[in-house]
C-alpha cells in the first residue's frame, strides 16, 4: 500500500501530509502534480489524499476550479472503482465540487477566517479512519478555513445521519454537540463525513497538524493509525 498526494497550486498543507506519512508513520508516500494522471502502478489497495490549502487561490469558491484538474478525473474514476480517497480541509471541498461526496462547504457563519484547536467526538467508528478509535472518544485537532461549513438539503442529512455516514461533530471539551461548540455554523454540528460506500471521506479539521509529540498534541495520529490497521477491512 502506498499513498498519493494531490499537490495543486494553492495547497499548502501537501508538505505536512507529506513529512507525517512519509517520516512519522513511515509508509511510501507519493507527490502527485494536478496536471498528470494517477501512475499506472496505483492499484485499489492504494491511498490517495487531497491535502489542505487555497487550491487556485479559492476563487470562484473553494475547491471549484480544482474540481476540473486532470488528475481528478482519474481521482473520481478512482474512487467509484472503489479506490480509498481522503480529503482533508481543502481536499473536503473539492471533493464535494467533484460530486464524490454529498453537500457543500460554505463560508463560515461569523464571515471569518478560522484557525485554532477545536475539539470533535467520533460519530462512527466503522470506518478505515476511524475503526481503531472508540466512538464518541473526544478528539483535539486544528481547523484552518473560511470556508468550512458544512451544508445540505434536509432529505441529505437526514440520510447520512441514518446511514450513519458522519464520522466527526464540533462538540465541547466533555462532548456535548452545541452550538457554542461549533465553530462554523456546520449543520449538525459535521466535521467530516464518508460516501455510502465507505471509501472516500471527507474532514475540515487537520489531523496532520496534530500527529506528533513536538507539536503538544498527537490525536490526530489516531487516524492515520486507524488506516493503517483497516485500510483494507
Amino acid at each position: 500500500m502506498k499513498f498519493g498526494i494531490v499537490i495543486f497550486p494553492g495547497s499548502n498543507c501537501d508538505h505536512d501530509i507529506i513529512h507525517v506519512l512519509r517520516n512519522v508513520m513511515h509508509q511510501e508516500t507519493i507527490e502527485l502534480w494536478h496536471k498528470n494522471p494517477l501512475p499506472k502502478d496505483f492499484t485499489l489497495d492504494d491511498w490517495i489524499i487531497l491535502p489542505g490549502g487555497f487550491s487556485y487561490g479559492d476563487y470562484l469558491r473553494a475547491g471549484a476550479i480544482a474540481r476540473f484538474s486532470p488528475v481528478m478525473h482519474d481521482v473520481v474514476d478512482f474512487a467509484r472503482n472503489g479506490g480509498h480517497v481522503w480529503g482533508i480541509c481543502n481536499g473536503f471541498q473539492i471533493l464535494c465540487e467533484s460530486g464524490l461526496l454529498p453537500g457543500a462547504l460554505v463560508r463560515n457563519q461569523n464571515q471569518q477566517f478560522i484557525c485554532k484547536n477545536i475539539t470533535l467526538k467520533v460519530a462512527n467508528d466503522n470506518t478505515s479512519i476511524t475503526r481503531g478509535i472508540p466512538k464518541n472518544k473526544i478528539l483535539t485537532i486544528p481547523i484552518a478555513h473560511a470556508e468550512g461549513r458544512y451544508i445540505a438539503d434536509k432529505k441529505m442529512i437526514d440520510q447520512l445521519l441514518a446511514n450513519q455516514q458522519v464520522l466527526f461533530q464540533y462538540c465541547d471539551k466533555n462532548g456535548a454537540i452545541n452550538q457554542e461548540a461549533n465553530p462554523n455554523g456546520s449543520m449538525h454540528n459535521i466535521a467530516g463525513i464518508c460516501n455510502d460506500s465507505r471509501n472516500v471521506f471527507g474532514m475540515m479539521p487537520h489531523p496532520e497538524r496534530a500527529a506528533e509529540e513536538a507539536l503538544g498534541n498527537s490525536d490526530g495520529r489516531l487516524l492515520l493509525e486507524s488506516l493503517l490497521q483497516n485500510a483494507l477491512v
